[in-house]
């Protein structure tokens, strides 16, 4: 039986951590704590190989006072002791943390000791805790009646527990305990409470019975004896829990509570653990520094205090703990050199960072407020505002809220978003539609902006100004928070719930992305940014350079979309020209701003590439809006019929595959002429002020090397004469008198009969960027608006593997491979990169390193995620 019975108390430990595995969880979790050399109470195991044979163990009480007796010289108490009794407890320690089996006190109550024991806690007290160890024992019994399949006797013994519990609860006083005490004694082995060794004999001799005849115990279940200690035992006593750190902030300050002279802390939120004595905050933050390091992660101490002793409880690993503190809590032990980089840069899912990146619920606010759950999540993060069902009405009232200065947080609710609502989206906090997915404009511009987006299918618009999601209404002007979590299920609480805001600095964002670069080496992350102010936050989380600036972004602007809609209307050339020049004093600053921002690294933007259609107006205040800048703005003056004849001559049937990207050069060049002269003056300028410049020239929707070459080259046929953009960059140097900057023209490979034939058009693009939303939309035949609607029957038979908008689909994989080495055996110094939210996925970004693409590009608030992707995947490689 000896070499069953191990001892464990501070720095007192078995060494042969192989004999843990017989200790069960919480035996080898008090293990782990003894090898601290902590203050943590002393006890011993009995190892699961004879835990289930106790009760044919002969002359047990020798074998419990020997070990018992090495915790009263810890405590210095004695068990049995009729004038200050050591108590002990049972903890049952199986392997399964799922098993749940009684918890068992108080052993040592005998009619002997209890007087002494109610001396220090008082009588009310020490009966109590004499009915909790009847309770325990009793429900050890009532367990063995269930295994046994004993129905009577065992819904008898819960009868007798149900009335103790109701007794427990509803008088507090010794003399009501002590007479329920007096009435269950008929129900123990009658000599229960006459000796304390004899009380833990009975008891552990049950709890073996109990472990022998339950099949969930497949003899791994150990039990732990250790002495009971009071927060109540004297007026220097109290009881507490404390995190090692702050779980939410992961500032290095203790967060917890204590209760002075209570016998524990649960259920309670005491005081602030600072306010306890010093001497005892001192030793706490010691024994939480200590923990820290040896665990590696913050961690929950239950302790308690008797006459002025502190003895540690037991320790705990923290679910509730925010990512930020995590970060923050292994950076310190980085920096002190307690773990490594690669341990450091391994211990998150890139996905976790979105915690840090967007605002989160404080759930404590939200336990009152009416909820809707579900739904898809576009963008995570958390949203407050008042909910407006149109752009129009956005906007017009976040200029109502600014002049009066009132609320401007405003949620833009929609079925569906386009081009022309990317001005609400920026000035919302959030967007909530009806339509789409992951993939959806709505999600893919939030995500771009660091906005949240939710989708929910059951949102039914009635009207201008009402919605119903279910049986709640939803009406334009409500105050709503919306909750989208990367992980798990979106809700909409109606009202304002608490939020706790990002600090990327405070965080420890910033100090975590200097280290994870460590590990990015030859691949990179670029962002998708269109303005300066998301170019400058890209540079500060690590991006590497923009692989994607949306020029037709730009133009939606509101004081720029009525000149743009003006040059749509041009009858000829000349027209076009005049108002173009207006256009161009606005991209000019643009691209001046954007490469200052990025000042040295390479800015890949893409030339117009939206339909023309997505810039005319939508509806009657759009349209009074154009005609009243047209009577101001010294041009062609029309009516209200011909703006619309107008647009309907330029309506498509399918704009998607229309005249959009390049198609649109080659009817219009002088469009592509006027972007080409805004960034190459931009450039000069910064140049002349002794900035460096990278452009990188995408030009969009390449069919074949055909196109490429005109829109870059030129052509003349038949008397006509096409100017290339190549030759627009050198007007543009020999006007300003510069000296050449190395630049690059390049495509999107964004349609499958590009990727068939980058070899050729590898002869005139410097770089390839795959625009893998449209090349998975013209590769499968699904569009990334619409597919979410009969997806989940798809996913039903298993007829597509996932999300192809989010997890790239194997036969564009193969279209990419085939891309890149038919481009690179053509021009082997090809640039390669993928660009949108497909690059912001790490087993994306796995196969875009095994297929040679140089970079990833995504929206602002992904580069952290991309960048620690990337560090994992050549960690991962290295170690292989």
């Amino acid at each position: 039986m000896t070499k069953n019975m191990h001892f464990f108390s501070r720095n007192k430990y078995v060494k042969n951590r192989e004999t843990w595995e017989t200790f069960g969880l919480r035996g080898k979790q008090a293990m782990e704590f003894a090898a601290l050399d902590l203050p943590i109470l002393p006890g011993f195991i009995i190892d699961a190989s004879v835990t289930a044979h106790l009760d044919h163990q002969d002359d047990m009480k020798r074998y419990l006072k020997n070990y018992i007796g090495k915790c009263e010289s810890d405590t210095g108490k004695r068990f049995g002791d009729k004038e200050n009794p050591l108590l002990v407890k049972v903890v049952i320690s199986p392997n399964l943390a799922i098993v749940s089996y009684p918890t068992l006190h108080n052993f040592g109550l005998t009619d002997d000791t209890i007087p002494g024991f109610n001396q220090f806690v008082g009588e009310d007290f020490g009966y109590h805790e004499v009915l909790f160890l009847i309770k325990g024992y009793l429900q050890v019994e009532e367990k063995i009646a269930q295994l046994e399949e004993r129905q009577k006797d065992a819904e008898k013994i819960t009868s007798l527990i149900e009335n103790l519990q109701k007794g427990m609860e509803k008088n507090d006083k010794a003399e009501k305990f002590k007479s329920l005490m007096e009435e269950y004694r008929r129900y123990l082995p009658e000599d229960f409470f006459s000796d304390a060794y004899t009380q833990l004999e009975i008891v552990l001799k049950s709890i073996s019975k109990m472990l022998a005849i339950d099949e969930l115990d497949d003899e791994d279940a150990a039990l732990i004896v250790q002495p009971m200690v009071y927060g109540n035992y004297g007026k220097n006593s109290a009881s507490g829990e404390f995190f090692t750190r702050n779980i939410v902030t992961g500032d290095k300050k203790l967060e917890g509570w204590f209760e002075q002279n209570r016998f524990n802390s649960i259920e309670s939120e005491g005081k602030e653990i600072a306010k306890i004595e010093k001497p005892i905050f001192a030793e706490l933050e010691k024994v939480a520094g200590i923990v820290e390091d040896h665990f590696k992660e913050i961690r929950s101490i239950r302790f308690t205090v008797e006459n002025g002793k502190v003895w540690l409880i037991d320790q705990r690993p923290l679910m509730s703990k925010s990512v930020q503190a995590d970060v923050k809590t292994l950076l310190d032990l980085y920096a002190r050199k307690i773990i490594s980089r690669e341990e450091l840069i391994t211990a998150f899912k890139p996905d976790q960072l979105n915690e840090i990146l967007h605002p989160v619920i404080d759930v404590k606010s939200t336990k009152s407020m009416e909820r809707i759950d579900g739904g898809i999540a576009g963008a995570p993060g958390a949203a407050i505002g008042r909910i407006y069902f149109s752009t129009e009405t956005l906007l017009d009232a976040y200029k109502s809220a600014q002049q009066k200065g009132e609320d401007t947080r405003l949620i833009l609710c929609m079925p569906a978003t386009f081009a022309e609502d990317v001005k609400a989206i920026e000035v919302s906090t959030g967007v909530l539609s009806a339509e789409g997915g992951y993939s959806a404009h709505a999600s893919v511009v939030a995500r771009q902006y660091g906005k949240v987006s939710l989708v929910n299918f059951d949102l039914k618009f009635r009207g201008k100004k009402k919605a119903q999601i279910g049986k709640v209404d939803l009406n334009e002007g409500d105050l709503v928070t919306l909750n989208v979590p990367h992980y798990g299920e979106p809700t909409i609480f109606l009202g304002e719930a608490q939020l706790i805001e990002p600090d990327p600095k405070q965080s420890g964002l910033l100090d975590f992305i200097d280290v994870v670069k460590k590990d990015v080496a030859a691949f990179h992350v670029r962002v998708n940014a269109d303005k300066p102010r998301d170019a400058e936050l890209a540079r500060t989380f690590g991006a590497e350079g923009i692989g994607l600036c949306r020029t037709e972004h730009m133009f939606f602007q509101e004081e720029r979309i009525n000149v743009f809609r003006e040059m749509i209307m041009s009858d000829n050339r000349e027209e076009r020209l005049k108002v173009l020049k207006k256009l161009k004093k606005m991209q000019q600053s643009d691209f001046y701003q954007i490469f200052k921002a990025m000042e040295g690294k390479e800015v890949t933007i893409r030339l117009l590439d939206a339909p023309l259609h997505e810039f005319l107006p939508h509806n009657d205040e759009q349209m009074k809006a154009f005609l009243d800048y047209l009577k101001t703005s010294g041009g062609k003056s029309m009516s209200q019929r011909e703006v619309r004849e107008r647009c309907d001559a330029l309506a498509e049937f399918n704009p998607m595959l229309g005249h959009r990207g390049c198609r649109i050069a080659v009817s219009y060049p002088e469009i592509y002429e006027m972007q080409m002269e805004a960034i190459f003056e931009a450039a000069y300028k910064l140049i002349s002020e002794g900035k460096k410049v990278a452009p990188e020239i995408m030009i969009p929707l390449i069919m074949n090397h055909n196109e490429l070459k005109l829109i870059i080259y030129g052509k003349k046929i038949e008397g006509n004469t096409y100017r290339g953009l190549a030759q627009v960059e050198e007007q543009v140097r020999e006007r300003l008198g510069a000296k050449p900057v190395d630049y690059k023209f390049g495509t999107m490979i964004e349609l499958p009969v590009a990727a068939l034939g980058a070899g050729e058009i590898a002869r005139y693009a410097q770089f390839f960027s795959f625009g893998t939303n449209d090349l998975t939309q013209t590769t499968i035949g699904l569009s990334r608006d619409d597919y979410t609607s009969f997806m989940p029957d798809y996913t039903l038979f298993d007829i597509l593997s996932g999300n192809p908008f989010q997890i790239l689909d194997e036969h564009v994989k193969e279209l990419i491979s085939i891309a890149v080495r038919r481009g690179t055996l053509t021009r082997p110094g090809l640039t390669k990169g993928l660009c949108g939210e497909h690059g912001a996925v790490p087993s994306n970004i796995a196969f875009c390193m095994d297929a040679g693409l140089d970079y990833v590009s995504c929206s602002v608030y992904s580069v952290p995620i991309a960048l620690l992707a990337v560090a994992q995947q050549n960690i991962e490689r290295r170690r292989a």
